[in-house]
């Protein structure tokens, strides 16, 4: 087994290809190590010292490690960790979980706005945040501001913000006017 590793925009986040599929579909998210009981996988990589974030794509993982770590010490045990899991045969989630498909629910009188949303956010930007390590998923809508989760290689990203406000608002602004500004939330 190969994995391949990628820089992201955010120094603190490498990506992982292992050159198999990681998720069948969707995306999970485990931003602390409590959060990993739902997967072995990540429970292995939480137990390399100096990782505080992980974060499964269909055909990658993102790793965030503390700022105080240097990749040139983590990185081995990391590919280890990775190689070891898929060699052993383990499912990458636990039992029945499934990982999440992304986008909050949204009922109310803008839902035709909210699926347009969603529909540029699947089709023009989680596409090219993926590329990255990352994902950026709607939370909700309210008054023409939209509430964006950004997780993976996006979330504490230096460049993340002007991502969102340059990249993601301009491109929802021109297609949906009912579009005023993008804001990011923390979950």
């Amino acid at each position: 087994m190969f994995i391949q590793t990628e820089s992201t925009p955010n120094p603190a986040t490498l990506k992982f290809l292992p050159g198999q599929t990681v998720l069948e579909m969707g995306t999970a998210d485990f931003p602390t190590a409590d959060a990993a009981d739902k997967s072995p996988l990540a429970t292995r990589i939480f137990a390399v010292e100096g990782v505080t974030g992980v974060f499964f794509g269909t055909d990658f993982v993102t790793v965030t490690k503390a700022d105080a770590v240097d990749w040139d010490h983590i990185k081995p045990a990391l590919l280890g960790a990775i190689m070891e899991h898929f060699q052993s045969g383990q499912s990458v989630m636990a039992g029945d979980h499934q990982p999440a498909s992304g986008h909050a629910e949204h009922d109310g009188e803008d839902g035709v706005v909210v699926g347009q949303i969603k529909e540029l956010l699947d089709s023009r930007v989680r596409p090219a945040v993926a590329q990255d390590g990352g994902d950026i998923t709607f939370h909700g809508f309210d008054r023409g501001v939209v509430y964006l989760h950004m997780q993976g290689a996006c979330a504490g990203c230096p460049s993340s913000t002007l991502t969102l406000k340059m990249g993601i608002e301009n491109l929802l602004r021109h297609y949906i006017p009912e579009v005023t500004e993008v804001r990011p939330v923390a979950v």
